[in-house]
């Protein structure tokens, strides 16, 4: 059986869903200042935070600090350009936007 792991609670940083806000909005992200940068200086790796967005068993929504790393560490792109998950370049355009 597997071990289960410590939920590390993204202090200060909370996810909210609108059931009734338009299709293309998928929630609310909110920061308590004071409590987000505290979680943001402790858990930070190389100036990143990633967290996950989780729903409990009660249907509540969560943020979760990711703590996974690959092995052999993370591998830096040439000119730093965000990427996506299938590694296209993040580019600013309009053109799918709803609005």
């Amino acid at each position: 059986m597997s071990e289960k792991k410590e939920v590390l609670f993204a202090d200060g940083i909370y996810f909210k869903r609108n059931e009734n806000a338009p299709e293309f909005v998928v929630g609310k992200v909110k920061f308590k200042v004071d409590e987000a940068i505290k979680t943001l200086k402790e858990f930070q790796s190389d100036g990143w935070l990633s967290v996950d967005i989780k729903q409990s068993k009660s249907g509540n929504y969560y943020v979760e600090v990711d703590t996974w790393k690959p092995e052999g560490g993370f591998k830096k792109k040439e000119n730093d350009t965000p990427v996506t998950e299938n590694d296209t370049p993040v580019t600013e355009t309009t053109e799918e936007l709803p609005f």
